[in-house]
Protein backbone atom coordinates (compact mmCIF):
# COMPACT_ATOMS: atom_id res chain seq x y z
CA UNK A 1 0.00 0.00 0.00
CA UNK A 2 1.32 3.15 -1.13
CA UNK A 3 3.82 1.67 -3.41
CA UNK A 4 3.90 3.47 -7.07
CA UNK A 5 3.37 0.95 -9.39
CA UNK A 6 3.89 2.59 -12.85
CA UNK A 7 4.90 5.41 -14.30
CA UNK A 8 2.87 7.07 -17.28
CA UNK A 9 4.61 8.38 -19.92
CA UNK A 10 3.51 11.47 -21.81
CA UNK A 11 3.61 11.92 -25.95
CA UNK A 12 6.73 12.75 -27.24
CA UNK A 13 8.45 12.53 -23.75
CA UNK A 14 11.84 11.13 -22.99
CA UNK A 15 11.92 7.65 -21.24
CA UNK A 16 11.65 7.86 -18.05
CA UNK A 17 14.46 7.12 -15.61
CA UNK A 18 13.93 3.35 -13.45
CA UNK A 19 11.72 4.57 -10.40
CA UNK A 20 12.80 3.01 -7.14
CA UNK A 21 10.71 3.44 -4.22
CA UNK A 22 11.17 4.86 -0.91
CA UNK A 23 12.38 2.66 1.55
CA UNK A 24 10.13 1.96 4.69
CA UNK A 25 12.92 2.54 7.09
CA UNK A 26 15.26 5.43 7.83
CA UNK A 27 17.81 3.60 5.85
CA UNK A 28 19.12 5.78 2.73
CA UNK A 29 17.84 4.76 -0.66
CA UNK A 30 19.84 2.27 -2.70
CA UNK A 31 21.62 3.96 -5.76
CA UNK A 32 19.73 3.57 -8.65
CA UNK A 33 21.42 1.02 -10.56
CA UNK A 34 21.02 -1.90 -13.36
CA UNK A 35 18.61 -4.33 -13.06
CA UNK A 36 20.16 -7.80 -12.07
CA UNK A 37 19.27 -10.74 -14.20
CA UNK A 38 16.83 -12.99 -12.59
CA UNK A 39 15.50 -16.13 -13.87
CA UNK A 40 12.76 -15.33 -16.33
CA UNK A 41 10.39 -17.76 -14.87
CA UNK A 42 10.16 -15.81 -11.42
CA UNK A 43 6.25 -14.53 -10.78
CA UNK A 44 7.33 -10.88 -10.31
CA UNK A 45 9.25 -11.43 -14.10
CA UNK A 46 6.51 -12.33 -16.45
CA UNK A 47 2.55 -10.93 -17.08
CA UNK A 48 -0.48 -13.04 -15.88
CA UNK A 49 -1.92 -13.49 -19.38
CA UNK A 50 1.82 -14.24 -20.33
CA UNK A 51 2.05 -17.23 -17.59
CA UNK A 52 -1.06 -18.52 -18.79
CA UNK A 53 -0.76 -18.49 -22.36
CA UNK A 54 3.05 -20.32 -22.21
CA UNK A 55 0.86 -23.31 -20.35
CA UNK A 56 -1.48 -23.13 -23.17
CA UNK A 57 1.19 -23.58 -25.76
CA UNK A 58 3.60 -25.71 -23.44
CA UNK A 59 6.31 -23.09 -23.67
CA UNK A 60 9.34 -23.04 -21.04
CA UNK A 61 8.95 -19.79 -19.14
CA UNK A 62 13.11 -20.31 -18.12
CA UNK A 63 14.07 -20.10 -22.33
CA UNK A 64 11.52 -17.19 -22.79
CA UNK A 65 13.68 -13.64 -22.68
CA UNK A 66 12.37 -10.67 -22.46
CA UNK A 67 11.55 -8.18 -25.18
CA UNK A 68 10.97 -4.84 -23.50
CA UNK A 69 13.48 -2.83 -21.50
CA UNK A 70 11.35 -3.84 -18.41
CA UNK A 71 12.34 -6.97 -18.34
CA UNK A 72 9.19 -8.32 -18.12
CA UNK A 73 8.17 -11.63 -20.58
CA UNK A 74 4.89 -10.19 -21.98
CA UNK A 75 2.12 -12.15 -24.16
CA UNK A 76 4.07 -11.18 -27.43
CA UNK A 77 7.46 -12.83 -26.35
CA UNK A 78 5.48 -15.83 -25.58
CA UNK A 79 3.89 -16.56 -28.79
CA UNK A 80 7.22 -15.28 -30.90
CA UNK A 81 8.79 -17.99 -29.11
CA UNK A 82 6.32 -20.56 -29.53
CA UNK A 83 6.90 -19.86 -32.89
CA UNK A 84 10.11 -19.87 -32.80
CA UNK A 85 10.69 -23.34 -31.76
CA UNK A 86 7.91 -25.25 -33.38
CA UNK A 87 9.63 -28.27 -34.90
CA UNK A 88 10.39 -27.13 -38.51
CA UNK A 89 10.09 -23.36 -38.13
CA UNK A 90 6.72 -23.02 -40.21
CA UNK A 91 6.84 -20.07 -42.32
CA UNK A 92 3.09 -19.50 -42.47
CA UNK A 93 1.49 -18.40 -39.68
CA UNK A 94 -1.54 -21.41 -39.56
CA UNK A 95 1.06 -23.94 -39.59
CA UNK A 96 3.09 -22.26 -36.53
CA UNK A 97 -0.31 -22.55 -34.93
CA UNK A 98 -0.97 -25.71 -35.71
CA UNK A 99 2.11 -27.07 -34.54
CA UNK A 100 1.94 -24.55 -31.10
CA UNK A 101 -1.75 -26.13 -30.74
CA UNK A 102 0.02 -29.67 -31.12
CA UNK A 103 2.75 -29.02 -28.17
CA UNK A 104 0.07 -27.84 -25.81
CA UNK A 105 -2.24 -30.74 -26.28
CA UNK A 106 0.65 -33.09 -25.90
CA UNK A 107 1.84 -31.63 -22.77
CA UNK A 108 -2.35 -31.25 -21.71
CA UNK A 109 -2.17 -35.46 -22.01
CA UNK A 110 1.29 -36.08 -20.80
CA UNK A 111 0.53 -33.89 -17.28
CA UNK A 112 -2.81 -33.89 -16.82
CA UNK A 113 -5.17 -37.06 -15.78
CA UNK A 114 -7.94 -36.39 -17.55
CA UNK A 115 -11.21 -38.55 -16.87
CA UNK A 116 -14.22 -38.58 -19.28
CA UNK A 117 -18.21 -38.85 -19.13
CA UNK A 118 -20.66 -38.71 -21.46
CA UNK A 119 -24.79 -38.14 -21.81
CA UNK A 120 -27.42 -38.26 -24.47
CA UNK A 121 -29.97 -35.57 -23.84
CA UNK A 122 -33.20 -35.04 -24.91
CA UNK A 123 -32.89 -31.46 -26.63
CA UNK A 124 -36.32 -31.69 -28.30
CA UNK A 125 -38.22 -29.21 -25.98
CA UNK A 126 -35.03 -26.81 -26.15
CA UNK A 127 -35.10 -27.01 -30.52
CA UNK A 128 -38.68 -26.32 -30.10
CA UNK A 129 -38.39 -23.43 -27.81
CA UNK A 130 -36.03 -22.48 -29.72
CA UNK A 131 -37.61 -22.29 -33.02
CA UNK A 132 -40.92 -20.79 -31.50
CA UNK A 133 -38.52 -17.77 -30.84
CA UNK A 134 -36.64 -17.56 -34.00
CA UNK A 135 -40.25 -16.91 -36.06
CA UNK A 136 -40.56 -13.95 -33.80
CA UNK A 137 -37.60 -12.59 -34.45
CA UNK A 138 -35.92 -10.68 -37.67
CA UNK A 139 -33.97 -12.88 -39.63
CA UNK A 140 -30.70 -10.76 -38.70
CA UNK A 141 -31.55 -10.78 -34.57
CA UNK A 142 -32.05 -15.20 -34.64
CA UNK A 143 -30.63 -17.38 -32.08
CA UNK A 144 -28.29 -20.41 -33.09
CA UNK A 145 -28.47 -23.83 -31.23
CA UNK A 146 -24.74 -23.11 -30.51
CA UNK A 147 -26.08 -20.42 -27.95
CA UNK A 148 -28.32 -22.21 -26.54
CA UNK A 149 -25.81 -24.59 -25.32
CA UNK A 150 -23.45 -22.33 -24.34
CA UNK A 151 -26.12 -20.55 -22.23
CA UNK A 152 -27.13 -23.83 -20.04
CA UNK A 153 -23.03 -24.70 -19.96
CA UNK A 154 -22.52 -21.37 -18.13
CA UNK A 155 -25.59 -21.51 -16.31
CA UNK A 156 -24.64 -25.26 -15.01
CA UNK A 157 -20.79 -24.19 -14.32
CA UNK A 158 -22.31 -21.68 -11.20
CA UNK A 159 -22.73 -25.10 -9.35
CA UNK A 160 -19.70 -26.53 -9.88
CA UNK A 161 -16.93 -24.07 -9.28
CA UNK A 162 -14.38 -27.04 -9.86
CA UNK A 163 -14.76 -27.27 -13.32
CA UNK A 164 -14.25 -23.66 -14.10
CA UNK A 165 -10.76 -22.26 -13.19
CA UNK A 166 -6.88 -22.79 -13.61
CA UNK A 167 -4.50 -25.63 -12.29
CA UNK A 168 -1.27 -23.47 -11.86
CA UNK A 169 1.80 -24.17 -9.53
CA UNK A 170 0.59 -27.09 -8.18
CA UNK A 171 -2.61 -25.77 -7.19
CA UNK A 172 -6.49 -24.67 -8.19
CA UNK A 173 -7.21 -21.28 -8.95
CA UNK A 174 -11.22 -21.32 -8.98
CA UNK A 175 -12.38 -18.06 -11.45
CA UNK A 176 -14.50 -15.71 -10.17
CA UNK A 177 -16.72 -15.80 -13.25
CA UNK A 178 -17.54 -17.82 -16.50
CA UNK A 179 -15.50 -16.88 -19.18
CA UNK A 180 -16.18 -19.52 -21.75
CA UNK A 181 -13.95 -20.09 -24.15
CA UNK A 182 -15.52 -21.10 -27.64
CA UNK A 183 -13.98 -23.06 -30.59
CA UNK A 184 -13.60 -21.69 -33.35
CA UNK A 185 -12.36 -23.14 -37.12
CA UNK A 186 -10.17 -20.50 -39.06
CA UNK A 187 -10.90 -20.69 -42.53
CA UNK A 188 -6.63 -20.37 -43.55
CA UNK A 189 -6.06 -23.78 -40.57
CA UNK A 190 -5.52 -23.75 -37.11
CA UNK A 191 -7.90 -23.57 -34.17
CA UNK A 192 -8.43 -20.93 -31.57
CA UNK A 193 -10.97 -20.62 -28.42
CA UNK A 194 -11.67 -17.13 -27.66
CA UNK A 195 -13.61 -16.42 -24.39
CA UNK A 196 -17.18 -15.10 -24.07
CA UNK A 197 -16.58 -13.08 -20.91
CA UNK A 198 -18.78 -13.33 -18.34
CA UNK A 199 -21.24 -15.75 -20.15
CA UNK A 200 -22.67 -17.08 -16.47
CA UNK A 201 -24.16 -13.48 -16.31
CA UNK A 202 -25.32 -13.17 -20.03
CA UNK A 203 -28.87 -13.80 -21.34
CA UNK A 204 -28.99 -16.02 -24.29
CA UNK A 205 -29.36 -12.95 -26.69
CA UNK A 206 -26.20 -11.32 -25.30
CA UNK A 207 -24.40 -14.36 -25.45
CA UNK A 208 -25.85 -14.78 -29.01
CA UNK A 209 -24.09 -11.38 -30.09
CA UNK A 210 -21.26 -11.77 -28.39
CA UNK A 211 -20.90 -15.44 -30.72
CA UNK A 212 -21.29 -13.16 -33.72
CA UNK A 213 -18.66 -10.77 -32.89
CA UNK A 214 -15.96 -13.05 -31.50
CA UNK A 215 -16.01 -15.38 -35.17
CA UNK A 216 -16.42 -12.24 -37.21
CA UNK A 217 -13.16 -10.97 -35.45
CA UNK A 218 -11.54 -14.12 -35.26
CA UNK A 219 -11.57 -14.75 -38.66
CA UNK A 220 -10.41 -11.29 -39.16
CA UNK A 221 -7.52 -11.58 -36.55
CA UNK A 222 -9.12 -9.08 -34.70
CA UNK A 223 -9.25 -10.30 -31.57
CA UNK A 224 -8.53 -8.71 -28.09
CA UNK A 225 -5.62 -10.91 -26.20
CA UNK A 226 -7.70 -11.43 -23.17
CA UNK A 227 -10.08 -13.30 -25.18
CA UNK A 228 -7.48 -15.30 -26.30
CA UNK A 229 -6.51 -16.12 -22.50
CA UNK A 230 -8.49 -15.14 -19.64
CA UNK A 231 -11.10 -18.43 -20.96
CA UNK A 232 -11.92 -20.40 -17.61
CA UNK A 233 -13.52 -23.63 -19.62
CA UNK A 234 -13.77 -24.12 -23.46
CA UNK A 235 -17.15 -25.48 -25.04
CA UNK A 236 -16.25 -27.59 -28.66
CA UNK A 237 -19.30 -28.10 -30.85
CA UNK A 238 -18.55 -30.32 -33.47
CA UNK A 239 -22.52 -30.96 -34.56
CA UNK A 240 -22.60 -29.02 -37.86
CA UNK A 241 -19.43 -31.27 -38.80
CA UNK A 242 -21.39 -34.02 -38.42
CA UNK A 243 -19.57 -35.89 -35.39
CA UNK A 244 -21.59 -37.49 -33.33
CA UNK A 245 -19.21 -37.72 -29.94
CA UNK A 246 -16.83 -35.29 -28.71
CA UNK A 247 -14.04 -36.81 -26.42
CA UNK A 248 -11.85 -33.15 -25.72
CA UNK A 249 -8.16 -32.62 -24.31
CA UNK A 250 -8.26 -30.01 -21.87
CA UNK A 251 -6.52 -26.77 -22.44
CA UNK A 252 -4.21 -25.95 -19.84
CA UNK A 253 -3.93 -23.88 -17.72
CA UNK A 254 -7.98 -24.80 -17.63
CA UNK A 255 -9.32 -27.86 -16.25
CA UNK A 256 -12.33 -29.03 -17.95
CA UNK A 257 -14.11 -29.20 -21.33
CA UNK A 258 -17.43 -29.39 -22.50
CA UNK A 259 -18.22 -31.23 -25.96
CA UNK A 260 -21.44 -31.58 -27.76
CA UNK A 261 -22.23 -33.78 -31.30
CA UNK A 262 -24.50 -33.74 -33.43
CA UNK A 263 -28.54 -33.18 -32.89
CA UNK A 264 -29.64 -36.10 -34.51
CA UNK A 265 -33.59 -38.15 -34.19
CA UNK A 266 -33.35 -41.39 -32.63
CA UNK A 267 -36.17 -43.59 -30.56
CA UNK A 268 -36.55 -42.31 -26.78
CA UNK A 269 -39.30 -43.35 -24.43
CA UNK A 270 -41.58 -41.03 -23.28
CA UNK A 271 -43.94 -41.85 -20.53
CA UNK A 272 -43.66 -45.58 -21.42
CA UNK A 273 -44.14 -45.30 -25.00
CA UNK A 274 -41.60 -45.05 -27.91
CA UNK A 275 -41.07 -41.50 -29.49
CA UNK A 276 -38.78 -40.26 -32.05
CA UNK A 277 -36.80 -37.21 -30.45
CA UNK A 278 -34.15 -35.13 -31.33
CA UNK A 279 -30.89 -35.64 -28.96
CA UNK A 280 -27.30 -34.19 -28.33
CA UNK A 281 -24.08 -36.48 -26.96
CA UNK A 282 -22.82 -34.19 -24.06
CA UNK A 283 -19.07 -34.82 -22.78
CA UNK A 284 -17.19 -33.81 -20.34
CA UNK A 285 -13.24 -33.82 -20.07
CA UNK A 286 -12.00 -32.72 -16.65
CA UNK A 287 -8.90 -32.83 -14.67
CA UNK A 288 -8.65 -35.25 -11.65
CA UNK A 289 -6.88 -33.01 -9.37
CA UNK A 290 -9.39 -30.48 -9.35
CA UNK A 291 -13.02 -32.28 -9.85
CA UNK A 292 -13.94 -35.97 -9.51
CA UNK A 293 -16.43 -38.15 -11.53
CA UNK A 294 -19.35 -38.26 -9.09
CA UNK A 295 -19.17 -34.08 -9.23
CA UNK A 296 -18.72 -33.95 -13.47
CA UNK A 297 -21.68 -36.50 -13.58
CA UNK A 298 -23.92 -34.05 -11.41
CA UNK A 299 -22.97 -31.45 -14.04
CA UNK A 300 -23.80 -33.37 -16.69
CA UNK A 301 -27.16 -34.14 -14.61
CA UNK A 302 -27.97 -30.37 -13.90
CA UNK A 303 -27.00 -29.66 -17.99
CA UNK A 304 -29.66 -31.96 -19.13
CA UNK A 305 -32.36 -30.61 -16.85
CA UNK A 306 -31.44 -26.91 -18.17
CA UNK A 307 -32.30 -28.35 -21.30
CA UNK A 308 -35.32 -29.61 -21.27
CA UNK A 309 -36.74 -26.40 -19.15
CA UNK A 310 -35.56 -24.42 -22.05
CA UNK A 311 -37.33 -21.17 -20.64
CA UNK A 312 -34.98 -21.29 -17.73
CA UNK A 313 -32.41 -19.93 -20.53
CA UNK A 314 -33.91 -16.70 -21.61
Amino acid sequence: VGDVLALLRGENEAPLAPYVASPRTAAPPAPVAAPAPERVGHREKISPAARRRAAELGVDLERIAPGGADGIVSLADVERAAAATAPGAPADKSAAMRQAIGAAMAKSKREIPHYYLGSTIDVSAALDWLERGNRERPVQRRVLFAAVLQRAVSLSLKDFPELNGFWIDGRFEPAAAVHLGVGIALRGGGLIAPAIHDAGNKSLIEIMEALSDLIQRARSGALRSSELTEATVTLTNLGEQGVETVYGVIYPPQVALVGFGKVRPQPWVVDDRIEVRRTVHATLCADHRASVGHRGALFLGALERLLQEPEKLA
